[in-house]
C-alpha cells in the first residue's frame, strides 16, 4: 500500500500499472505520468507535490459549491452511521429519498413532478430511453423509438448514452452504434453561421430538427434530446431563437422533449436549471453534477406528468440500479441544495460573479489575438482560439492549439479544459472576484505562451 503521497513517481508507477483513465491514451499517459491531486478547498486543489491550483473546470462542471464543505462530509457520516444503505426495490423507500424527492420536484419547471434516481449523468439518459420508449409503446405507438441528438451533444458514456451523444470520437471505439439514433447540427453561429445573422442561423439549426424528423417519418421518432448549453461540446449558447422554435417543432410533430440539465442544472446558468434561463418546457429531465456538488455519485430524473400518467398506468416499472436512492448520497445532496439556497448562490451567479466573470474574460479576449469568440452564461463559458480575427482563421485539430494552452496554464497554476480549439471553464459556484481576477491573469500568461508558440501576432 502506497503510504508516501510525495513520492510522486512511485504513484505514477502504481498507477501506469493498475488504473485505467476515463478519456486517455493509456500508453502515452504512462509515458508521461498522472498528476496526484490530493487535497481540495474552496475553489483550490492541491496536488501531491503541494503545488496550489485554481479549479476553473469546478471538477467536471460538478463542484457547486467548493471544495472541503464539513457541512456535507458531516452529513454523510452522519447518515452512514445511522443507515448507510437501503435500496428502493419492491416497495421501500428511506426519508432521505422521500425528502430529495420533493426539492427536486419543487425547484424544476411546472409539471416535471415525478422524480427517479440513478448513480451518474449516464445512467440517467439510459433512463430517459427506457421510459420514453416505454410511454410510446403504452400510448398505442410503438414505432416511436429513435432518439434524435445533436452534433457535438454529450449525455453519458453508457452504450445508450453515447448513442444520445454526438461525439464522433465516443462512436469511433465501434465499428457500429446501437440503432434508434439519429443527430442533426449543433447551434454553434461563430462556426457554423457565417453569412447568417444570431437569429436566422438560430433557426436553421433548429429547423434541422423538423428536416431530420420528416426524414426518418414523425411515426418512428420518440424524443429530441438536448443540453440547454451544450457543455462538453465546448459551451455551445444557441441563439435566441433556437430554443422556441425547437419547441415548436415537437409539438407539432408530437415528439418528446429531452433537456439534460446534467451540467446545467443546479445554479450554473444563473438559474436553478438551464431551461428555466431558455424557456424550455421539458417532458423529462435528466440532472447529476451540481445535485451533489461532486461528493457523492447521485443523478435524479424528473418525468413531467404527460409521461408520468401513462407510465403510471403501465403496471410493472422493470428499471433501476442497486444504489438508486441511495440513502448517503441523497442526504448529501439535499443538503447541499440547502447550500445553494441558503448562501443565494443561484442569485449570486446571476447578479454578481456572473456578469463579472464574463466582463473579464471579455476584457481580455477584445484585447488579446488568439480569441476569437468568448460565449457562455452565467459561470460557464468558451474562448474559442483563432489564428486570425479577421478574416477569421481557426486552428485545425491537428494543431492541437488548446491543448498546448491548457498544459501551460496547469503549470501557471489554473485547471481549465480543452474543448476542439477553444478553452472551457466552469469554476465553482462560490468563486469570488478575486478569484476571477486570479483566473483572468493566468489565464492572459497561457494565451500570451501559445500565441507565441504558434506564432500569432
Amino acid at each position: 500500500m502506497l503510504r508516501n503521497f510525495a513520492d510522486t513517481a512511485a504513484l505514477q508507477s502504481v498507477d501506469a500499472a493498475h488504473h485505467v483513465h476515463s478519456f486517455a491514451d493509456p500508453k502515452a499517459l504512462a509515458a508521461k505520468g498522472t498528476r496526484i491531486i490530493t487535497q481540495g478547498k474552496g475553489c483550490y486543489v492541491w496536488d501531491n507535490e503541494g503545488n496550489r491550483l485554481l479549479d476553473g473546470m469546478a471538477g467536471l462542471w460538478c463542484v457547486a459549491v467548493g471544495y472541503g464543505r464539513s457541512e456535507l462530509s458531516d452529513i454523510a457520516a452522519r447518515q452512514m452511521n445511522e443507515l448507510a444503505y437501503y435500496n428502493n426495490h419492491f416497495g421501500t423507500s428511506t426519508p432521505q429519498m422521500i425528502e430529495l424527492a420533493e426539492k427536486i420536484a419543487a425547484l424544476t419547471p411546472e409539471g416535471l413532478d415525478h422524480i427517479l434516481f440513478a448513480n451518474s449523468g449516464s445512467e440517467a439518459n439510459d433512463t430517459i430511453v427506457r421510459l420514453v420508449r416505454r410511454y410510446w409503446m403504452l400510448s398505442g405507438k410503438p414505432t416511436k423509438q429513435t432518439f434524435i441528438g445533436r452534433d457535438l451533444g454529450y449525455h453519458g458514456s453508457t452504450l445508450c448514452a453515447v448513442g444520445l451523444g454526438g461525439m464522433a470520437h465516443m462512436h469511433g471505439m465501434a465499428p457500429e452504434m446501437l440503432p434508434g439514433f439519429a443527430h442533426i447540427m449543433h447551434p454553434h453561429h461563430y462556426l457554423l453561421g457565417d453569412g447568417l445573422t444570431r437569429e436566422e442561423f438560430g433557426l436553421k439549426a433548429a429547423r434541422a430538427l423538423e428536416e431530420k424528423i420528416l426524414e426518418l417519418g414523425p411515426d418512428n421518432v420518440a424524443a429530441f434530446i438536448g443540453e440547454p448549453l451544450q457543455g462538453a461540446g465546448g459551451v455551445i449558447d444557441p441563439p435566441a431563437t433556437y430554443w422556441p422554435e425547437i419547441q415548436r417543432i415537437c409539438r407539432q410533430y408530437d415528439i418528446l422533449l429531452v433537456a439534460d440539465e446534467v451540467i446545467c442544472g443546479f445554479g450554473r446558468t444563473g438559474e436553478w436549471f438551464g431551461s428555466q434561463y431558455y424557456n424550455i418546457q421539458p417532458d423529462l429531465m435528466p440532472m447529476a453534477k451540481g445535485l451533489s456538488s461532486g461528493y457523492l455519485p447521485i443523478a435524479a430524473i424528473a418525468v413531467g406528468n404527460r409521461v408520468f400518467d401513462v407510465l403510471n398506468e403501465g403496471g410493472l416499472l422493470a428499471h433501476g440500479f442497486t444504489y438508486s436512492g441511495h440513502p448517503v448520497a441523497c442526504a448529501v445532496a439535499s443538503a447541499n441544495i440547502d447550500i445553494i439556497a441558503n448562501e443565494g448562490l443561484v442569485e449570486r451567479v446571476r447578479e454578481d460573479v456572473g456578469p463579472y466573470f464574463h466582463q473579464s474574460l471579455r476584457q481580455l479576449a477584445d484585447a488579446h489575438p488568439l480569441v476569437g469568440e468568448v460565449r457562455g452564461v452565467g459561470l460557464v463559458a468558451a474562448l474559442q482560439l483563432v489564428r486570425a480575427k479577421t478574416p477569421k482563421a481557426l486552428f485545425s485539430a491537428e494543431e492541437q492549439a488548446s491543448i498546448h494552452c491548457r498544459e501551460v496554464l496547469w503549470d501557471k497554476g489554473l485547471i481549465a479544459r480543452a474543448v476542439g480549439q477553444a478553452m472551457v471553464l466552469s469554476p465553482p459556484l462560490v468563486i469570488t472576484h478575486a478569484e476571477i481576477d486570479e483566473m483572468v491573469g493566468k489565464l492572459k500568461l497561457g494565451l500570451d505562451a501559445t500565441a507565441q508558440a504558434f506564432g500569432v501576432l
